[in-house]
């Protein structure tokens, strides 16, 4: 009986920190996938899967706030794409003529950098500094070595180590695998 109890609250506090993460994202995930479909009943559609999707992964309410939006935003972004791959495929214009309709959607570039800029706070500064100028500046290890005054091989080590504890919040957050 207290078994019972106790699985029973447990799916209760799941289902009041989804809820709680549908009230926090639904809308913004509805805009994001309008931007993207310029469909209103597939936008629904599309942020009704991924909301049954949250709500079957049983560690994404155990994830900090920042992850799960990731987590969100980048399965609608999949889902989206998923769509538009089966619908051109099934639906194949045959003319000799194709109107260009393309429409530039920045959307998967601006979460990717969102979702760096993050990754890239939980570094200590000394590693942010030295990965900020060589892959944001594009300096070399030299220059690097000599704008901050230490030796070229600590800024090696530093780029290494720094790359290395990135990979892993970024894979803490489900964005990479290992």
């Amino acid at each position: 009986m207290a078994a019972g109890r106790k699985d029973l609250a447990a799916v209760g506090r799941k289902d009041l920190a989804l809820q709680a993460l549908h009230d926090r994202h639904a809308a913004e995930l509805w805009r994001f996938a309008l931007r993207m479909t310029h469909d209103r009943e597939l936008a629904e559609d599309v942020v009704q899967e991924v909301l049954l999707r949250a709500w079957r992964d049983p560690d994404l309410v155990t994830r900090d706030d920042a992850a799960a939006r990731a987590w969100l935003f980048t399965v609608t972004r999949h889902l989206i794409v998923d769509k538009w791959r089966s619908a051109a495929s099934r639906h194949e214009v045959g003319t000799a003529v194709v109107e260009d309709r393309s429409v530039s959607d920045d959307s998967s570039q601006v979460l990717d950098r969102w979702l760096i800029a993050e990754a890239m706070s939980g570094l200590s500064a000394e590693h942010r500094s030295v990965i900020g100028a060589a892959y944001y500046e594009g300096q070399s290890v030299a220059d690097i070595a000599k704008r901050l005054r230490i030796p070229e091989g600590t800024v090696k080590s530093r780029l290494h180590y720094g790359l290395r504890t990135l990979k892993l919040i970024l894979q803490e957050k489900g964005v990479t695998r290992s």
